[in-house]
């Protein structure tokens, strides 16, 4: 008979055959993780990650209030004097395509000749849309989560608030819910005017929507 059935050695039999039963179970062990690698059972497709919410965006877009150009004085600085902060209304453009929302925002500039704190925080801002003596729209109407934010200006210095959109609607505090009417486009003329607490802008900056 051959080796194979009747293993030659100085062992007895017995033990050359659980030598080669144990060797065999490795090469099995084996080749089971190699299979069970190659197929993955119940692995599939993985799971389509759940889309989010989406987010209902307000009908009134507040001022972001985040101001550019912050001076890094020390806050020992005095009030500011009114006489002393200049402030200017800003659009991104002077005319606006029908699909086009203006960009709004205000500089403020200390005129005067010594580092000034003021208040600049959205709760002090306000942005004032006109149309000859129609109020057409106010940041102040439906303004919500307002904040304050006093900051030292260096004499000369000017800040800049960042630009927000205004939607083209009307608003007033009955008008905070729901829809909001549209302003008429074509060409037509709006002047924005611009407040920080009890200061206004001197001047308007005219714009068009058509």
């Amino acid at each position: 008979m051959s080796s194979l059935r009747n293993p030659v050695g100085a062992q007895p039999p017995s033990v050359y055959w659980r030598r080669r039963l144990l060797v065999g179970l490795g090469v099995l062990a084996v080749v089971v993780v190699i299979v069970l690698i190659i197929v993955r059972p119940g692995s599939g497709e993985p799971a389509a990650a759940p889309t989010p919410e989406p987010t209902p965006s307000a009908s009134f877009t507040a001022p972001s209030g985040e101001v550019e150009g912050e001076d890094e004085t020390p806050a020992s600085a005095g009030a500011c004097d009114p006489g002393d902060i200049e402030l200017e209304a800003i659009t991104d453009s002077g005319s606006y395509a029908a699909d086009t929302d203006p960009k709004i925002s205000m500089s403020i500039t200390n005129t005067g000749s010594d580092t000034c704190t003021l208040e600049v925080g959205t709760a002090a801002q306000e942005y004032i849309v006109t149309s000859g003596q129609d109020r057409i729209w106010s940041s102040k109407d439906c303004q919500t989560d307002a904040t304050e934010d006093s900051v030292d200006i260096a004499a000369g210095k000017t800040l800049s608030t960042t630009p927000f959109g205004w939607d083209r609607t009307r608003s007033s505090e009955d008008t905070c819910e729901g829809e909001r009417d549209g302003v008429t486009g074509g060409g037509a003329s709006y002047h924005l005017t611009v407040k920080l607490g009890d200061l206004e802008s001197a001047e308007t900056r005219q714009f068009l929507l058509d």
